[in-house]
């Protein structure tokens, strides 16, 4: 085939076909080569130090010490501490005291030396910012279960709660439900306050400035709004009566706590498949006095033990897996390669939900199940953003076989979608925003509310699979997008690192609705995208975009990033842009020889300000699919982009 030279002005030459098809090809190898023989992609899913030192604090609570793991993950949380001292949230961030703090006391519950020089770091650090009495909620209730702090600085949640009719301010329906799986069994633990085994008698007074028997200030402001004071006096009129709370209530709120927990047990994939819930089940049934070889207690800690990435010389824990997202956005990238998706596609249809009725039936009652989950296995919490994801690829696939799958899919997604014509990510409606200024969620992080990304990828499912943009639940969630627009042309990035990820979802979104480029909403945000790209040709945002840094920038390009950038470009009828041809020779100069590219930096969220996530294999996909993308459009006679995503 001859090169088309005119694909960009003289002034910026594009890639020549020879070099993009070769990029491609290793490009592709590479991530052939990491697919599973059923068809399925899984790739390890790295946080922060807080899940590996939680997981060693959990051994110790148990007295279950595996003392050459443990030496692995000491290994591994010694290598991410920061410069600072302390270990922050993402890649090279700014210092966390919570998670200096986890870090320190798993550190010393392996057998470090408190007078090391990167153990006395870290102390240093973490009393320089105030010690271990400003730590979070959730790092404080982990001190209280080894007598670090007492039970008082832990806001009163009461075991109650589980009683409350579903009318009532404060219900578990009500948060989000990654909070609800979270929340359930640590109710039972504070609730029954049991202290850790800890057979090594590790302690950590020393990271207090206080003594953390005379501090008296645990709950205290800023508050985010008048709501957190109120529930500051509410914390404290529930503490005084707390004690003489029934006895009858409290123990028939256990039962029903440990009912919750078992219905959604999920078997080896564990309660809600996130490390959190996972870790306060295993507690639970351990306080509860459950045996370890009991069926429930056994495969509770057989859950957690699959999340552990062990390596030849060194290990961590994950928050979760995240199979079923892999393979969606691999498949993705393979098909637009022009490789075969089948086994993918086949090994994806066998993991729909359409039996189980999740959790998010307590707003819509009566809809069938049809959805994807983010993990192996977690049928109550199918999320609206993977079935997106994996009804795109199966309905690209083309296989008949597919279209009962897509169409139960596409009944569920519509019928999850929010009045205000968004999506939230597991739940409809989880917008109780007052919630968010209880003590107990000082992380701010206890809701689902509808998001621009996850409204976009819903968008670009709908409209490749043929609902018009006159339909009333594309108008809805157009309407919504548009509304939702920064004034600089973006789109926040709830799920992903974070303006460049919102905008590219919200743009390929509105390609897929036939929105066309000329649109102002469009022409903003390809501005704002060209305003941003770096002179290296790459794009790259700092999770500080999350605080107060700069929308878009960073102080390095990243694959991943680069790659949404050009496909948001390319969707927006921008593939003829100089800055596009510049993105992929980019793309191209910094692919490893073996067909893969290095991301240090950490380009995905859990929680905006509070969790942040690395995906391995955004390296790998994402530039792929930018990269075939562009050959393809180059090639083709049209240079709209045909699909969702």
């Amino acid at each position: 085939m001859p090169k088309d030279t005119t694909f960009a002005p003289a002034s910026e030459p594009p890639l020549s076909d020879d070099t993009l098809v070769e990029t491609i090809t290793r490009a592709q190898s590479a991530l052939e080569k990491r697919q599973n023989p059923d068809g399925h992609w899984v790739f390890e899913l790295e946080a922060d130090a807080t899940i590996p030192a939680e997981y060693v604090l959990l051994e110790h609570f148990l007295d279950r010490i595996d003392e050459p793991l443990e030496a692995k993950i000491g290994v591994y949380l010694r290598s991410i501490q920061g410069e600072h001292g302390g270990w922050p949230l993402f890649h090279d961030g700014a210092f966390d005291i919570s998670a200096s703090v986890k870090a320190y006391f798993a550190l010393k519950a392996i057998g470090d030396d408190p007078d090391a020089p990167h153990m006395r770091r870290a102390r240093e650090a973490i009393l320089a910012a105030g010690g271990a009495e400003r730590t979070n909620v959730f790092t404080r209730a982990q001190l209280a279960l080894y007598g670090e702090v007492p039970w008082r600085a832990v806001p009163v949640m009461p075991l109650e709660i589980m009683h409350l009719p579903l009318w009532f301010p404060f219900h578990l329906s009500k948060v989000s439900y990654w909070s609800r799986t979270v929340i359930v069994p640590l109710l039972v633990l504070m609730a029954l306050r049991p202290r850790a085994r800890n057979p090594r008698n590790v302690h950590v007074p020393e990271l207090f400035r206080t003594p953390a028997a005379e501090v008296k200030d645990w709950i205290r402001g800023p508050y985010r709004s008048a709501w957190g004071r109120f529930f500051k006096q509410l914390d404290t009129v529930l503490r005084a009566a707390h004690p003489w709370f029934p006895r009858r209530p409290r123990e028939s709120a256990i039962a029903k706590a440990v009912a919750f927990v078992t219905e959604r047990l999920n078997g080896e994939d564990g309660l809600g498949a996130i490390y959190p819930a996972m870790a306060n089940t295993v507690m639970m049934f351990d306080t509860l006095g459950y045996a370890p070889d009991h069926p429930h207690a056994a495969i509770a800690w057989q859950a957690v033990r699959k999340l552990l990435v062990v390596q030849d010389d060194r290990a961590y824990c994950q928050p979760c897996l995240s199979p079923i997202w892999d393979t969606g956005l691999a498949g993705h990238a393979m098909a637009e390669a022009g490789a075969a998706t089948g086994p993918a596609c086949d090994w994806l249809r066998g993991k729909q939900i359409t039996e189980t009725v999740g959790d998010w039936a307590v707003r819509r009652p009566g809809l069938r199940p049809g959805g994807w989950a983010f993990q192996y296995e977690n049928a109550h919490y199918p999320d609206v953003d993977d079935t997106a994801v994996v009804g795109m690829l199966l309905h690209r696939n083309g296989d008949p076989a597919h279209d009962e799958s897509i169409a139960r899919a596409r009944e569920w997604i519509v019928g999850m979608q929010s009045s205000d014509g968004g999506w939230g990510a597991f739940e409809p409606e989880n917008t109780h925003h007052h919630l968010n200024h209880i003590p107990f969620a000082d992380h701010g992080a206890l809701l689902d509310p509808p998001t621009a990304d996850v409204t976009a990828r819903c968008v670009s499912f709908l409209a490749q699979t043929g609902m018009a943009a006159d339909d009333p639940v594309m108008a809805r969630a157009l309407a919504y997008l548009r509304r939702e627009q920064e004034a600089d042309g973006s789109w926040f990035g709830r799920w992903g690192t974070n303006y460049i990820y919102g905008t590219w979802s919200v743009l390929c979104a509105l390609n897929a609705a036939g929105v066309p480029p000329e649109d102002p909403a469009m022409r903003r945000a390809v501005a704002w995208l060209l305003s941003v790209q770096r002179e290296d040709g790459g794009w790259g945002e700092d999770e500080e975009s999350y605080a107060n840094a700069a929308h878009g920038r960073y102080k390095e390009s990243t694959p991943s990033q680069t790659a949404w950038a050009l496909l948001g470009l390319m969707a927006a009828g921008e593939a003829e842009n100089p800055a596009v041809a510049r993105g992929i020779a980019h793309l191209s100069a910094t692919q490893r020889t073996d067909g893969e590219w290095n991301e240090l930096p950490y380009t995905a969220v859990g929680f905006p300000r509070v969790f942040y996530l690395r995906y391995h294999g955004y390296r790998l996909y994402f530039p792929l699919l930018a990269l075939a993308r562009y050959r393809n459009l180059r090639r083709g006679n049209t240079r709209r982009v045909a699909f969702g995503f």
